[in-house]
């Protein structure tokens, strides 16, 4: 028997092994490096992605019930040019179609979402299930089978009914738990025999900053301060419950995974010599990522969180935390529940120390951190104002989550780039460089130690962006939105992802600077395909506007110029008619 202080020593020495073994993440290395021709492992998994509000349409149709975005985005002024999803890519009508793009492609698996209001219309399980949206994602399933493609399956991409909204206040309620729980045992019940990747959530984040801190979207709240933990503690909750639900009911049987998509953009120190900025880049990660990582693969918040959040309150003159806190019973049950993390990722920030205020009037999430985020001007940014291309950044965060979450499985499930402009290309080199930098340092990070097993580009149709509405078009795959049939048209980037799937990475500079001249070449002969379409829908609405003296001009240059392809024979079009009109008038 070893004596008291010798089983001491060796508590302690295991506790610094688990203790370093979540903090050996070296932020003052940052090797960029140059471009790694090589291949990925045998057996890696390419797709592309979507979701079922940004996609299906249909809105209301087949006995589908609202959902908060149906009603967020018919209240005007919420969305870019108050456009809606009702119709969106009418995806629940063309599954047949848009297999057949993936199937072109060649892609191994493609992600989507279930809308639960399709399935459940009012959310709760006892009140109706809904059969025609159970047939619609079994046909979808089926045949994505059928054409040897994997599905892999979100149960929430941010469309809680309205039902639930309305009687619980959402995700605010701890009811929400056990009627998610419900909803996700009713999918596993009747496509889990077909389905072998499952994620409860994606981007939580996204719903408790955007849906209940700052508003932008549905459902719309501005709960400063204290909406958004609140609703992530419910999540976090909810995400156990449905993975202890398929552990213990469906995993023997159906043989299954089910792990959860968290997004994050990486926090790079604005100066990795000064450790305030290291301190402050490690804060931004862990109040982005790890505030939802850390419990589920270590049973609690990131300390950093409990610290920061917890002194505020006291500063403000709280009683308790407006971080909330799980009880030892919690901490144990949400603790190691995810077969395999998903990580999206789109760009990265510089990042430094910055104190903020601690006045209970100005308390919010993005003051708690006590930090200031960084561009660099010469950063890329071809779309969204907040998506800038840093590569490097995506290399960093994934050994972040190798050092701090024990190198779990990951599947990467959103990774792309949009482009905002009024004239639309389908030339995409921009996102060509895109997808070869990005999936070149997932490759190095692979290199690295990191498990990565597949790939989600996103995504893979242009669809209804959530606030920006359909300003924003991230698509490998262009939809013309003015056309009651949107008719799909492939991108430069379809040809040049086609060639980085087939060769499974990059086998050579000279091949692949070749998959981008042809990928551009092909793109031209789609671009006078549309032009022509879109002429053809042009001369239709400039007749329309001639029998329609009322219309106003800025109607008329909003719905020809704006969304065309930016041909001299369009623009010429449109001034003509406006001289036309004011002669007229």
């Amino acid at each position: 028997m070893l004596p008291r202080c010798a089983i001491s020593v060796c508590h302690v020495f295991v506790l610094v092994l688990c203790l370093s073994s979540a903090e050996d993440f070296d932020w003052t290395k940052n090797d960029h490096g140059s471009f790694y021709y090589g291949t990925f492992p045998a057996g890696f998994s390419w797709g592309a992605g979507s979701s079922a509000y940004q996609t299906e349409g249909a809105w209301d149709k087949d006995g589908k019930g609202l959902s908060i975005w149906d009603v967020f985005s018919h209240k005007k002024g919420k969305i870019q040019q108050n456009d809606t999803g009702d119709s969106s890519c009418e995806g629940y009508y063309k599954i047949k179609d848009d297999v057949g793009l993936m199937k072109e492609l060649k892609l191994n698996h493609y992600r989507f979402s279930i809308s639960w209001p399709r399935l459940i219309p009012t959310g709760i399980k006892s009140d109706h299930i809904n059969e025609k949206g159970i047939q619609y994602y079994n046909e979808l399933i089926d045949h994505l089978l059928e054409n040897k493609i994997t599905p892999i399956v979100t149960l929430y991409h941010w469309d809680l009914p309205q039902f639930l909204q309305e009687r619980y206040g959402g995700w605010q309620n701890i009811s929400m738990v056990n009627h998610f729980n419900e909803f996700a045992n009713l999918c596993f019940e009747r496509f889990g025999n077909r389905i072998k990747y499952w994620m409860t959530f994606n981007n939580p984040w996204s719903v408790a900053v955007e849906g209940y801190e700052t508003g932008e979207h549905a459902p719309g709240l501005r709960l400063r301060g204290t909406g958004a933990y609140k609703v992530a503690h419910h999540i976090i909750k909810a995400h156990a419950k449905v993975w202890h639900t398929y552990d213990t009911q469906w995993r023997a049987k159906q043989k299954g995974m089910v792990g959860i998509s968290l997004s994050g953009d990486w926090g790079e120190p604005v100066d990795i010599t000064n450790q305030k900025d290291i301190e402050a880049a490690e804060r931004y990660v862990q109040f982005y990522l790890g505030w939802f990582a850390t419990p589920i693969f270590h049973g609690d918040y990131p300390q950093v969180m409990k610290d920061f959040i917890g002194r505020k309150s006291v500063q403000q003159g709280l009683g308790t935390s407006r971080l909330p806190s799980f009880s030892p019973q919690e901490k144990s049950y949400i603790k190691g529940t995810c077969d395999f993390l998903g990580v999206g990722h789109f760009t990265t920030r510089y990042i430094t120390q910055k104190n903020h205020p601690s006045a209970r009037s100005s308390s919010s999430y993005f003051t708690d951190r006590d930090l200031a985020e960084l561009v660099d001007p010469r950063w890329p940014d071809p779309g969204s104002e907040w998506l800038y291309s840093v590569p490097w950044g995506f290399r960093r965060l994934l050994n972040f989550v190798k050092s701090q979450y024990g190198n779990p499985m990951i599947y990467v499930t959103e990774n792309g780039v949009s482009e905002k402009m009024l004239c639309t290309e389908l030339c995409d080199d921009w996102r060509i460089q895109y997808f070869k930098d990005y999936t070149n340092e997932m490759l190095k990070a692979i290199k690295d130690g990191v498990n990565v097993k597949g790939y989600t580009a996103w995504s893979l149709l242009d669809k209804f962006e959530w606030d920006e509405g359909y300003s924003e078009r991230f698509g490998l795959y262009y939809v013309d939105f003015r056309n009651k049939n949107k008719p799909r048209y492939p991108k430069a980037s379809v040809q040049f992802y086609k060639r980085i799937i087939s060769s499974n990475g990059f086998p050579n500079q000279r091949e692949v600077e070749n998959w981008r001249r042809k990928a551009v070449e092909t793109c031209s002969t789609s671009n006078q395909l549309l032009a022509a379409e879109e002429q053809r829908s042009t001369a239709a609405n400039i007749l329309r506007l001639i029998h329609d003296p009322l219309t106003s001009h800025m109607e008329m240059v909003t719905e020809i110029v704006v969304p065309t392809v930016c041909t001299l024979s369009i623009l010429l079009s449109a001034v003509f008619l406006m001289f036309l009109l004011r002669r007229r008038n």
